[in-house]
């Protein structure tokens, strides 16, 4: 194989690549003899077929096969060795091909920018801490206690009134007939919730132990059998206890219902609990701060076609008018996301940062975690649309490095208080609602390390795909 480089135009490349024949012919004989065992004719045993025979039958296809895999190989080649990262597909232009000839082509590259990342551990960020007063602790504490009610039996004669917990069974009729699932035993309502039949607990005020209280309401649009639907129901209750609510004591004892150690493990568990709840928003917000930092990195020329695509991303949905008008102000976004998305990977490469098939199944556990009982749909999203697996892949790399970035940068540590932290959430909200209206952007606009484009070139296994596609084109021809 034979490769000449003529620069072209900026990054711009043309890669001429020349494989003689005698190479070609080699691999042309290598996939015949693959194919003598498999092939059946008739006349000929299964694996004693003459070559001369094959060539008349399967010649065609076998080149135009050949021909993909040397394109695959040699293209793939020709990149690694000249150290070239093609932002985007090359384009392939077939010169000279044919069975039993020379082979020669062009691959017209787009190469990626080289970058500096050196100053990347100048870098300053703000890296929040939040200090939780042990007030904000017992009060979190207190209103836990107030959702883990405790009753206790209410004196003889006592009436129920709100907040109570009453005790019954039931035997239901529609009119005056029993139905499905008409009875019920020790059933717990607290009154004041209305958490069983709408306008049925506000019936039981009043009732002792002992009672028996007929109660009627009309049956939910929800109610299993369809034919009962919003009829009135006798509910003829007997009343078998009336409990007062009691003060739940904040101590050991709750600590350990709760899963604590006791009442100080407690404390410390609910204090993690509320500062993570803002350390994760805060984190957010240190990694915009990197992301603007590296904005600031020069670069010294964005490729066009890379521009281009993130162009078409920005203006998905709108019409060409709109487009045109925001023609220019798309494509400084494009040029920052571009930008960025070159200076995370090249830091990403040099520090070796890859993204395991373990990884990216623990993020799919996450987010199923996080949709209680759409487990099955959440699976079926990712398996049907390898696209989304490939953006979560994206999005794991990305936090791999901004991790990484945050240990080498420079972190300007600050503790704040849980109202400090509210505020400065606030306003960074404000700052970025006011600054996708100034510039017009939508809430897609978020900065991507990965584009397409340069996903392509981060791994071998991408370049050989998008090479296969071309050449797959080209020898149709």
């Amino acid at each position: 194989m034979k490769v000449t480089i003529e620069n072209k135009k900026g990054l711009t490349k043309d890669i001429k690549v020349f494989v003689d024949k005698k190479t070609i012919n080699s691999y042309m004989e290598e996939k015949y003899d693959e194919i003598k065992g498999s092939v059946n004719l008739k006349g000929f045993r299964p694996g004693k077929v003459p070559k001369d025979i094959l060539k008349r039958q399967f010649g065609k296809a076998v080149f135009n096969e050949v021909l993909d895999k040397v394109l695959k190989d040699t293209s793939t080649k020709a990149l690694e060795e000249n150290k070239i990262k093609p932002a985007g597909q090359p384009k392939l232009d077939l010169k000279i091909f044919g069975e039993n000839k020379d082979l020669e082509y062009v691959l017209s590259v787009t190469e990626l920018p080289k970058v500096e990342i050196k100053s990347i551990e100048n870098i300053k960020f703000d890296d929040y801490t939040v200090k939780i007063d042990p007030t904000e602790t017992d009060k979190r504490i207190r209103d836990i206690a107030k959702s883990q009610p405790r009753f206790k039996d209410a004196p003889d004669k006592t009436k129920a009134v709100e907040k109570d917990l009453v005790v019954f069974d039931y035997v239901a009729t529609v009119d005056e007939k029993p139905f499905k699932g008409n009875e019920g035993k020790n059933i717990q309502l607290t009154l004041g919730k209305d958490l069983f039949l709408k306008g049925f607990d506000k019936q039981l005020i009043g009732v002792v132990k002992g009672d028996n209280k007929i109660v009627e309401v009309n049956l939910p649009e929800n109610f299993p059998e369809k034919e009962l639907i919003n009829k009135k129901a006798k509910f003829n209750c007997q009343i078998t206890a009336v409990k007062n609510p009691e003060e739940v004591k904040i101590d050991d004892d709750l600590a350990k219902n709760l899963g604590a150690k006791d009442l100080n493990d407690l404390k410390k568990l609910v204090s993690k609990q509320i500062n993570d709840q803002y350390k994760n928003s805060l984190d957010r917000l240190s990694k915009d701060q990197i992301l603007k930092e590296i904005e600031k990195f020069k670069v010294n020329e964005i490729p066009e076609n890379l521009i281009e695509e993130e162009v078409k991303i920005l203006s998905q949905g709108m019409n060409d008018e709109d487009v045109k008008k925001s023609r220019k102000n798309f494509e400084e976004i494009a040029r920052k996301r571009i930008k960025v998305g070159l200076i995370l990977n090249e830091f990403g490469e040099q520090n070796k940062i890859n993204v395991s098939q373990q990884e990216i199944q623990n993020e799919v556990q996450k987010q199923i975690k996080m949709m209680p009982g759409q487990e099955k749909m959440v699976m079926d999203f990712y398996q049907k649309n390898p696209s989304a697996l490939t953006s979560l892949r994206g999005t794991v790399y990305e936090d791999k490095i901004l991790k990484l970035i945050k240990e080498k940068a420079k972190a300007n540590k600050k503790e704040i208080t849980k109202d400090e932290a509210e505020k400065i959430l606030k306003k960074s909200q404000s700052d970025k609602i006011n600054n996708q209206n100034k510039v017009g952007e939508n809430s897609s606009t978020k900065v991507k390390t990965e584009t397409k484009s340069i996903k392509k070139s981060t791994t071998k296994s991408d370049k050989s795909k998008a090479n296969k596609k071309k050449t797959k084109k080209v020898s149709k021809k």
